[in-house]
């Protein structure tokens, strides 16, 4: 049966959107899954360690990438999509984009999610979230990613984060866009510092308060990295978790992650713990 957006919500459980690059130059993964069949067997594993979301992309965002044209990312994922549509029906599937011909396109081949980092500043995206009645996540970003880490500032990081987003959202509803149909991304690592992501990691509470749903996606992120110092995996696999355990403690509803299995398991954890301070009667027993 094919995965909805309604159906996943109404789970009540947390959600792993499983990261599928189809780029050569993405920071973590580039280059891993250039090959169709590579890149359909990943999503295969993912979906068997506990996957609910793959999203993939044609455009790496990493700090300093070069802008990548609508008919260069559908050469990337077309093929890759449409099977996927065929092989994993019990996924739901996102695409990665900014760009509304490829958002469109990707629908077209059997998408039903869009992740957009600029939050629908392209014209027309929102219009086609609206007609399509499909979930778009809008992120906050600071600059573009060629740009964005080129000295960010904020005076309160996650006041005006959640401001940013709120205001964004309001949009999208105006454009028709329906508000169970909205989630709401910080941006972890987009135009902010090391100080910047942890604050926002803190303040994960007052994003979850707005209502929307929202989605975390700090996996294998730079400010990882600094963190776990010398000390650190090559994947921050570890480092990745505590942030998934962290955000479904504070009740986020989604993290976006490259390394399924491990975060499947701290998610489910870390919600049963939730769940059990929220209702003691319905714990998980042994």
């Amino acid at each position: 049966m094919k995965a909805t957006w309604a159906g996943l919500l109404a789970r009540r459980t947390p959600l792993i959107m499983g990261v599928l690059n189809l780029t050569p130059d993405s920071f973590s993964d580039g280059g891993r899954y250039a090959d169709d069949d590579e890149a359909i067997a990943q999503a295969e594993t993912m979906a068997r360690h506990g996957a609910d979301i793959i999203d993939i992309g044609g455009e790496s965002t990493r700090p300093g990438a070069a802008r990548v044209d609508a008919t260069e990312q559908l050469r990337r994922i077309e093929s890759v999509l449409g099977a996927l549509r065929v092989r994993l029906p019990g996924l739901l599937l996102s695409v990665d984009t900014t760009l509304p011909r490829v958002a469109e396109r990707a629908l077209d081949l059997g998408a039903g999610m869009l992740n957009d980092i600029a939050a629908g500043a392209e014209a027309g995206m929102f219009a086609l979230a609206a007609e399509r009645r499909v979930p778009i996540v809008l992120m906050h970003m600071r600059g573009a990613p060629s740009t964005m880490q080129a000295a960010p500032a904020y005076r309160d990081v996650v006041g005006e984060v959640r401001a940013y987003l709120l205001a964004r959202a309001e949009l999208a509803e105006r454009a028709g866009v329906a508000r169970e149909h909205i989630v709401l991304d910080p941006g972890i690592g987009f135009g902010k510092t090391v100080a910047h992501n942890l604050a926002l990691l803190t303040g994960l509470p007052e994003l979850v308060a707005t209502g929307y749903p929202i989605l975390l996606g700090a996996s294998r992120k730079s400010t990882l990295r600094t963190v776990c110092g010398a000390h650190q995996d090559p994947a921050l696999v570890g480092a990745t978790c505590a942030t998934t355990a962290l955000a479904f403690t504070h009740g986020v509803r989604i993290v976006r992650v490259h390394d399924v299995l491990p975060n499947r398991q701290a998610a489910d954890v870390a919600w049963a713990i939730r769940s059990s301070r929220e209702a003691p009667d319905e714990a998980i027993s042994d």
